[in-house]
């Protein structure tokens, strides 16, 4: 079979790789269907992602058919639909005991600490697979993982119907996080410098959006708060200003998730914090999260489909990533289709 490598930055190749064997742990075989490109695949193609190792098979929004189960298996069944839990973790230590093995001390996450799902099979544990509503596409069903994103961000900012919620930065990310945040009834303020997408975030629901190319985020943040200022940020954009720009937008007792992995230093004071007594809160992967976003989608709450906007052979991965390089202002979201 044919798997996408990052041999090493800006290096990727097309490798032939051995068919998986199941075993008494990764009891079932997937035969992938569709892969996302992620911001973090682009990083990890770039070499800037400081916890991705090489050679790497990447990709962890993949999404396939079930055609072959271990004897230890309970739940699933050849042609089952399913997305793959991205994240594995030891169950042992303190953050796994705490209930958040995202943050687990020997974390291994699908394509960047172990091979990922740019490859035409996985073997994976059963517990690791989730059954795909029959309403989506393979397709469309990569998205369930950026949701599950979106759900951890939302989780660890506790928000509630009465936050105003201010989302920096309307990519793929900041799109699946509005999608969410709209379920909890808060306050929505989008801000982003491309004009169409913040027409799209309006159209998807935002109460307010402000264009950082023209307008001072600050000042209207608070215009579209009564002048309190947002009481949650989620930054969306990964900058490296975009913290400090946060702490500044945030309102006192308000709380600043941050999701970006860049290891460039930023400017900030500890006044900024203490002052206004801010939480700030790293939010990381999700943690299991999955079976929350197929709920809501189930439940009619949460509509996915729509947002891809772009598709490529996965032979093709580096066109795909090349593309994704020009910032084309079109881009939404991007995937690796398996079958021709």
């Amino acid at each position: 079979m044919k798997g996408i490598q990052i041999e090493h930055p800006n290096k990727l190749k097309i490798i032939d790789m051995n068919m998986p064997v199941l075993t008494k742990k990764n009891n079932v075989l997937i035969k992938i269907k569709a892969a996302g490109i992620c911001g973090s695949d682009i990083s990890i193609y770039h070499g800037t992602n400081a916890a991705a190792t090489y050679p790497r098979v990447i990709g962890h929004e993949m999404v396939g058919e079930v055609v072959e189960i271990g004897e230890n298996v309970k739940k699933l069944h050849v042609g089952d639909r399913v997305i793959i839990d991205q994240v594995t973790n030891c169950g042992k230590c303190y953050a796994c005991k705490a209930g958040r093995g995202n943050v687990c001390a020997d974390l291994q996450v699908r394509g960047v600490h172990i091979d990922g799902g740019y490859r035409e099979y996985m073997s994976v544990a059963e517990s690791d697979c989730y059954i795909i509503p029959d309403k989506l596409s393979y397709e469309d069903a990569v998205l369930i993982e950026p949701t599950t994103i979106a759900i951890q961000s939302c989780s660890r900012a506790e928000l509630t119907a009465d936050d105003t919620l201010l989302i920096l930065g309307y990519g793929a990310l900041g799109s699946s996080i509005l999608r969410i945040a709209k379920i909890s009834g808060a306050k929505i303020i989008v801000a982003d410098v491309v004009g169409s997408k913040l027409k799209e975030a309006l159209d998807n629901g935002a109460d307010y959006i402000i264009n950082l190319s023209k307008e001072d985020i600050v000042s209207k943040t608070k215009e579209y708060s009564d002048g309190y200022g947002a009481t949650v940020c989620i930054d969306a954009a990964c900058t490296k200003d975009s913290l400090a720009t946060l702490l500044d937008v945030v309102g006192n007792a308000g709380r600043v998730i941050t999701m970006g992995f860049s290891e460039q230093p930023t400017s900030i004071t500890q006044y900024k914090i203490t002052s206004k007594e801010i939480d700030v809160r790293g939010s990381r992967l999700q943690n299991k999260k999955f079976q929350k976003a197929i709920d809501y989608i189930n439940e009619n709450q949460l509509d996915i489909t729509g947002s891809i906007s772009h598709r490529f052979y996965f032979e093709d991965a580096q066109k795909a990533f090349d593309f994704i390089d020009t910032k084309d202002s079109s881009i939404r979201k991007v995937i690796l289709y398996f079958e021709k």
